[in-house]
């Protein structure tokens, strides 16, 4: 199989510690491709046709998109147990509240890098960050005590959308006030699958 990925993508970075948490790196081509929403990679599309990334063409049968599906799919492939049925409702919660806070983020780095300096709006680059820092505060008030539990892909989810706004919205300061989860983030951070995937 093959991961149609770029390093940098928060979604894609979910994807890639799925493959070492569940040691499937033997079984992944991880291809990294040059891809933006204003010039599609035509081996994305060809996957997927939307242009995004995450891709993952398979041996046998379509090509899957979206980081949720893939990360699902692994999972069940890997015979893993990042999806626990027991609470299954409020892991996949946690891990669409770690793709909300990717897709602001995510948001806020086009407007700078992909539309002419005219165009931009600082209004909606605000919105998307009080989106990003409400859902951050929310997950330091309600979910520790989950993220103190057994690994599952919330864990994974949340951990990597932390660090993509590291990566591009440092200067935005999300640990002000966030003290818990900033700590969790730190000890986090220390695992072999997200040292090995920093961008």
């Amino acid at each position: 199989m093959k991961l149609l990925m770029s390093p940098a993508s928060p979604f894609v970075r979910k994807v890639r510690v799925v493959l070492r948490e569940l040691d499937l790196l033997d079984q992944v081509e991880e291809v990294t491709v040059t891809t933006t929403p204003l010039a599609s990679d035509p081996s994305v599309v060809a996957a997927n046709p939307t242009g995004k990334i995450p891709a993952l063409v398979r041996d046998s049968g379509p090509a899957i998109y979206d980081s949720r599906v893939i990360t699902r799919f692994l999972n069940d492939h890997g015979d893993g147990s990042l999806y626990p049925q027991a609470r299954i409702w409020e892991v996949l919660t946690l891990e669409a509240t770690a793709d909300a806070i990717m897709e602001a983020a995510v948001l806020m780095t086009y407007e700078a890098r992909l539309r002419p300096e005219a165009q931009q709006s600082s209004d909606w680059v605000e919105a998307q960050w009080g989106k990003a820092s409400r859902t951050i505060a929310a997950v330091n008030a309600r979910w520790m005590s989950h993220l103190h539990g057994p690994l599952d892909i919330g864990h994974i989810g949340i951990a990597c959308a932390l660090s993509y706004v590291d990566l591009r919205h440092h200067a935005r300061g999300w640990r002000n006030g966030n003290d818990a989860l900033a700590a969790w983030h730190a000890d986090f951070m220390t695992r072999d699958s997200m040292a090995a995937t920093a961008a």
